[in-house]
């Protein structure tokens, strides 16, 4: 026993001796590092805010469903506007406010200190995008909710914040972005290989900020027609100008940085989601074979087939199922694209704004550039809108129903986008799913179609004196109460 107490003394001398750190060294926490470099909070926010916009998840981002893209067929909760049994809008909340504007923020304020690896005119790059990805997700927020937390959010000392008016917010936003354009430096880098959307093109960056200009100003066109005006029309000159020109998040062929789409369809296996019946009739209708093929499968007796929204079926395989090459797990997402582009300016001339070109000219560029993105060419588009039903001269409906339709079209797989799309325009006109006997309005409302998300539960909950202030100053915290800038 001497003999093994010595050795064990003997050992514990030689540790102690051996070792030159101090115990309370045994603290520091080597492989989580206590600063982190702005570029990769910039690379997290960016990947954090893509995936978002490009998932399928049920639990996050159902706006296919509610564009009537797709529709479930066994689990028909989302599609029936059950937004709070997987507590929806907690998650697209919260990911935009934690999981992509305050890295964004943080990103930011690191980027002002690392003097010693970037010069001046490097930091005001990052600090401009940076603005630049803020923007694009508060408008994202106001667009889905309305009032949210702007001049009180993302303080750690304040879990009650006050809700801002959408307007208001929308003005503070613009002023943010036309700063965030003026303060980019095409001379200068930005992120390197951090920016994993436009590879350090900072003239691709001027793109991203034009491009959403013109997005934000035509979102206002119906309740601020003069400010919507100045918008649209200093940003057109510089938007996206060809196919070559989309904003896209480009993924990689194996996990974890996959297309999002192959993430929830493929690799998790979930054979729940098939074209829906007013989106697949429409393109039949308009003898659409080209797009039709790219955006679905046929189904098991080689039909293109889609689904009414909200009700049971017993084989997903009897209807169209989203095609693999959108199922892909290289197929990226789109942020912003020519297609888009050509829509929005048609719809501004219509209202009369001052830019360059042609109503029909701008509408038959987008169906170009929509078949051209989609796998048709130039000879399937012009062949598609020489038909009665589409040409711009003779199609029926007005500027809105016209260019709605085209919309839906083309903003296929951006769900978000084309909801909101529909949302300004009225067009198409998306049918009430069969909303079974879980019907989620409340009884002093008809049924209608989803036009906002109510407001996070946990807000509810811990900021209960702020949520009810702002439901009130929207109309009421339902799914069917019209925004801000929705106004007919």
């Amino acid at each position: 026993m001497k003999r093994i107490f010595n050795i064990l003394t003997m050992s514990g001398i030689m540790l102690l001796t051996s070792c030159s750190k101090e115990i309370t060294d045994y603290n520091n926490i080597t492989t989580n590092p206590l600063k982190v470099s702005s570029g990769s909070l910039f690379a997290n926010a960016t990947l954090n805010l893509s995936d978002e916009m490009a998932s399928t998840s049920v639990s996050d981002n159902n706006f296919r469903l509610w564009t009537q893209y797709w529709t479930e067929t066994t689990y028909r909760d989302e599609t029936r506007y059950n937004i709070n049994g997987r507590s929806i809008s907690d998650r697209w909340w919260s990911t935009f406010y934690k999981d992509v504007i305050k890295d964004l923020l943080e990103a930011s304020k690191v980027a002002e200190t690392e003097t010693l690896t970037l010069t001046p005119a490097q930091i005001q790059n990052r600090v401009a995008i940076n603005e630049m990805m803020i923007v694009y997700s508060y408008y994202t927020l106001l667009s889905t909710y309305g009032n949210i937390p702007y001049t009180e959010a993302l303080n750690i000392e304040n879990i009650q914040p006050k809700y801002d008016d959408a307007a208001v917010i929308f003005d503070s936003i613009s002023i943010k972005l036309d700063n965030a354009l003026a303060n980019l430096d095409e001379t200068e880098t930005g992120y390197g290989s951090s920016d994993l959307l436009l590879h350090d093109d900072i003239s691709g960056w001027k793109k991203f900020g034009y491009s959403l200009k013109m997005r934000m100003g035509m979102l206002i066109a119906d309740v601020n027609p003069t400010k919507s005006t100045t918008m649209v029309v200093d940003a057109a000159p510089y938007v996206i100008s060809s196919n070559d020109e989309n904003i896209m998040m480009k993924y990689l062929a194996a996990p974890p940085n996959t297309n999002p789409v192959w993430v929830e369809l493929v690799q998790s296996q979930r054979h729940d989601f098939v074209g829906a019946a007013p989106f697949i009739d429409s393109l039949l209708a308009y003898n659409d074979s080209i797009r039709l093929a790219f955006f679905f499968e046929k189904n098991a007796d080689t039909l293109y087939l889609g689904q009414a929204q909200g009700v049971k079926v017993p084989n997903y395989k009897d209807y169209s199922v989203p095609s693999n090459k959108v199922a892909d797990p290289l197929m990226p997402h789109t942020f912003f694209s020519y297609a888009e582009m050509e829509l929005l300016k048609a719809e501004a001339i219509e209202r009369g704004y001052p830019i360059t070109g042609t109503a029909q000219g701008h509408y038959n560029a987008a169906i170009d550039a929509s078949f051209q993105e989609w796998g048709g060419s130039s000879a399937d588009a012009q062949a598609y809108r020489s038909q009665p039903s589409v040409n711009y001269l003779t199609a029926p409906g007005n500027y809105k129903q016209k260019i709605g339709l085209q919309s839906w079209f083309a903003l296929y797989n951006r769900g978000f986008d084309a909801w909101t799309q529909y949302r300004r325009l009225d067009f198409p006109v998306l049918q009430v799913p069969d909303l079974g006997s879980t019907n989620p309005f409340n009884p002093d409302e008809a049924d209608g179609i989803l036009v906002r998300m109510t407001y996070p539960v946990i807000e509810q909950n811990v900021n209960a004196v702020n949520y009810s202030a702002a439901s009130a100053a929207i109309g009421k915290d339902q799914i069917t109460q019209k925004l801000w800038f929705d106004a007919y």
